[in-house]
């Protein structure tokens, strides 16, 4: 491991926008907002299935035949008639065939039409009844078709019409060109001989014409009864079958994802927001201080006998650890938390317990948390000695204290000098922001307060990052270094390194 610690213009620049690991612990660590959020998704959606069932629902398909079908269609001609079918005309002429005084603009909102391929039109109505939604698919249908046809015969018609009558004015002409033929005298010469060869040559081209426009009116009428058969309902009006179990699935499931997906994006933004350090090397990095051992919030419920073992186990060794890192110093220590008060009057009566052990002084606990936490407990048989900060004072000198404060929001700082000079931390991770540990560390510097440690409370049990600090520049930033230097009679602050061990979680232990 290197132990070069960067300087903090370096360190702001290569630091990521978007810390995606962080990112990701603390939307983890929040699982129980996503988790809520996805049981309520799927509660409504399944509520949704029950208490709003979609209404009675008919089909109909329609096979629908048109002149200019190609084989590459990209779908034009059935979305015309997808538009056409939703018009106030059919939708009158199917109200005329059930008899029905409703407005076919009221008609248009209960129906819909959709084009399953280039010719294959399905027709979905909506009514009170599952009768009533079959009748009216039907009309509706029926109405479609007959309207359908009569717009291919009124084609069909129209073109006929118009080339016969381009067939009769051609006729018209051919009989003028037929009596000028009769009518033209016997001469002889060059002149009359043209006159008559292109009389002739015309008469030959009109006749030529008039036959090509029969043969096409013929031909426009021909194709128009393939095209009225090729039209014609092929799947019957039918009432759609609802499955409640089968509904109440899907929409449980759409609404588990749809609750899921909000509930990560709702953790994500409020962890981007908050900026709440969650990651070892985050917190000591803020705090100027090492991470020296981890330790699992104390549960408030009950907990499996396994589960209990493990807990006394870890509470055992971040005991030792304290003890050995607090037996040396001939300075006052406290133990300062920070969301986790009740955590931190545990480990202190532990940790009182054990230096009271190695003795030969009691240890007397001096209660600084918000409420008295410990100070108004009832104690067990063999606790440590519990006073508060006005009896502190009547103590003697043989009595060792150990002093238990907070440095929450609200705080007052000028009194947690008086708990000890030399602090540990107690810091449940992702509790205090940026901000606040900043503050922290900032105020204990100045109050003249050296932290020798964290212990960091409800870990990641993923966390691989390092949370140990390996030269003093963080605590020289922070006023640490200063003091050193102070102590040491130089102006420069002397780099320490940790001489303590640190106490992994119990997880990361097992693993």
């Amino acid at each position: 491991m290197s132990t070069h610690t960067p300087s903090e213009p370096a360190d702001a620049a290569a630091a990521p926008l978007v810390d995606l690991q962080a990112l990701v612990v603390a939307v983890r660590r929040r699982r129980r907002l996503w988790c809520c959020m996805a049981l309520l998704g799927l509660l409504v959606g399944a509520a949704v299935a029950v208490l709003m069932p979609p209404p009675p629902t008919a089909v109909t398909t329609v096979l629908v035949a048109h002149q200019a079908d190609q084989p590459n269609d990209p779908g034009t001609l059935i979305r015309t008639d997808v538009g056409l079918l939703h018009t106030t005309r059919i939708a009158g002429k199917a109200l005329q065939a059930l008899g029905s005084p409703e407005k076919p603009e009221d008609f248009m909102r209960d129906y819909g039409g959709i084009g399953l391929s280039n010719n294959l039109l399905q027709i979905t109505v909506t009514a009170g009844s599952d009768a009533e939604a079959t009748a009216r698919a039907k009309a509706l249908a029926d109405a479609f078709v007959a309207d359908h046809v009569r717009r291919i015969r009124e084609a069909a018609d129209a073109e006929a019409k118009t080339l016969l009558d381009q067939r009769d004015r051609m006729q018209a002409e051919l009989a003028q060109v037929n009596k000028a033929i009769g009518d033209s005298s016997p001469q002889s010469g060059p002149k009359a001989s043209a006159n008559m060869e292109s009389l002739f040559t015309r008469r030959a081209e009109l006749g030529s014409r008039i036959t090509d426009f029969g043969r096409r009116a013929a031909e426009a009428r021909i194709g128009t009864p393939r095209l009225i058969a090729g039209t014609q309902v092929v799947d019957d009006a039918r009432a759609v079958r609802h499955s409640l179990p089968r509904s109440t699935v899907t929409n449980a499931g759409v609404g588990l994802v749809l609750g899921l997906v909000l509930g990560l994006a709702v953790a994500a933004v409020g962890a981007v927001v908050a900026d709440r350090p969650v990651l070892r090397r985050e917190i000591a990095a803020n705090l100027g201080a090492s991470v020296i051992a981890e330790l699992r919030r104390t549960p408030r419920r009950s907990a499996g006998p396994w589960r209990r073992r493990r807990t006394r186990a870890a509470r055992t060794r971040l005991t030792t650890t304290l003890a050995r890192t607090v037996r040396g110093s001939a300075e006052p220590v406290s133990l300062l938390e920070l969301g986790c008060a009740r955590t931190a009057g545990v480990i202190a009566v532990d940790l009182a317990g054990a230096l009271t052990e190695e003795g030969p002084a009691p240890v007397v606990i001096v209660d600084g948390l918000p409420g008295r936490r410990l100070a108004h407990r009832r104690p067990e048989p063999g606790d440590p000695t519990v006073v508060d900060g006005e009896s502190a004072a009547s103590l003697s000198e043989q009595e060792r204290r150990l002093g238990v404060g907070s440095v929450a929001p609200g705080s007052a700082w000028t009194d947690l000098q008086y708990l000890g000079t030399r602090t540990v931390l107690v810091v449940r991770a992702g509790h205090g922001s940026t901000a606040w540990l900043h503050t922290v560390a900032r105020q204990l510097a100045d109050l003249g307060i050296a932290v020798i440690g964290v212990v960091l409370i409800d870990p990641d049990p993923r966390d691989r990052t390092d949370g140990t600090l390996w030269d003093a520049s963080h605590a020289a930033h922070h006023g640490h270094g200063e003091q050193t230097a102070r102590r040491n009679g130089t102006d420069r602050p002397r780099p320490e390194r940790p001489s303590w061990a640190r106490v992994p979680d119990i997880d990361q232990e097992a693993r």
